[in-house]
């Protein structure tokens, strides 16, 4: 294949399964970020980098073809990498969950990328990257819809440090409102206790309760293009317990993947019409890497729907891109 792909932030846990699926595909994986002694151990060449510095940044991408950042808080880290991946005239391509980051990316970035020819895609990961594509397969031949439901149903929900720390940065953004969309924008909205409900998801996982307006990336990178104004997200309850506790994944594999498995039930409605499509499979940190580097390899190859900044669904054919990503990803249409 012969591209030569950095990884900012490759050492972390999404990014260890970013360099592994790298070098799976057979491109140059290039590790970069700011601690060399681990970066080491990927037995690569290497470049050390770092936000503050971008002089050091831009030494870390010369001669590569592309970069994917994986670290979080991307609140702190998206702003920098974008810059020098504009500088070298390279596509970037982030994992970023954080609602408030990808607002800004979409925010400073999209005239400057649209300009220079350059893409760059955030939020290509489990969260906001997935949801997107789903929906978009789920609206077909809709232009627009009434509404779009993305209910996540997880085993369990062990957090990385990058979670953790990003959703600090988050509530501290948000001075601890809570955020939906609604009306055709997003809406801050006081504290409090979240509405709780049961969701049908597809056997084997059957009815759950859920946590509603637990508002993920989602409402970010589906309608910057699909015409729906109302878009709800929600959580297992017995995820968001886990996440409360904070207890780190354990890697139960050779993959260095945890037992976690995912169901995410996404419902597109118009009128007295509904679409759905189902996608399940197992990890959440996991599955974040062949989204991120599908994303790469269409963009080199040139399968891209449009330049500058643009989320999943707008960026790629996703009906496509989807199959692309079994067997780690499995999706079925669901007919109601």
């Amino acid at each position: 294949m012969g591209y030569r792909v950095a990884v900012f932030g490759a050492y972390g846990h999404t990014g260890r399964f970013v360099m592994a699926e790298l070098r799976e595909r057979g491109f140059d994986a290039l590790p970069v970020g700011r601690d060399a002694r681990q970066l080491a151990v990927f037995g690569l060449g290497y470049r050390v980098a770092s936000v503050d510095d971008p002089a050091s940044l831009d030494a870390a991408l010369t001669g590569a073809d592309a970069v994917i950042n994986c670290a979080g808080p991307f609140a702190s880290t998206a702003a920098g990498v974008i810059e020098a991946a504009l500088r070298a005239g390279i596509p970037y391509v982030d994992v970023a969950a954080e609602i408030e980051a990808n607002l800004d990316t979409f925010a400073h970035f999209t005239e400057r990328a649209h300009a220079a020819g350059v893409a760059v895609v955030p939020a290509m990961a489990f969260f906001g990257g997935l949801g997107d594509l789903l929906a978009t397969t789920a609206m077909g031949d809709w232009t627009s819809a009434d509404e779009a439901h993305v209910a996540y149903g997880l085993s369990s929900w062990h957090p990385t440090a990058g979670t953790v720390a990003a959703g600090v940065v988050s509530r501290e953004r948000r001075d601890g409102r809570r955020v939906r969309y609604t009306g055709g924008r997003l809406e801050y909205q006081p504290g409090g206790e979240l509405p709780r409900t049961d969701w049908d998801f597809p056997a084997p996982l059957g009815r759950r309760t859920v946590l509603g307006e637990f508002t993920m990336a989602d409402v970010v990178t589906i309608p910057r293009h699909l015409a729906i104004p109302e878009i709800r997200t929600y959580m297992t309850v017995d995820a968001t317990t886990d996440l409360a506790a904070a207890a780190a994944p354990v890697a139960v594999d050779e993959l260095g993947r945890s037992a976690q498995t995912f169901t995410v039930d996404v419902i597109v409605r118009r009128g007295d019409a509904r679409r759905r499509v189902v996608a399940t499979g197992r990890d959440i940190y996991a599955v974040s890497a062949p989204l991120a580097v599908e994303a790469v390899r269409r963009v080199l190859d040139g399968r891209t729907r449009t330049s500058g900044v643009a989320s999943a669904g707008e960026m790629f054919d996703a009906p496509d891109f989807l199959r692309a990503l079994s067997p780690a990803i499995r999706v079925e249409p669901v007919s109601d």
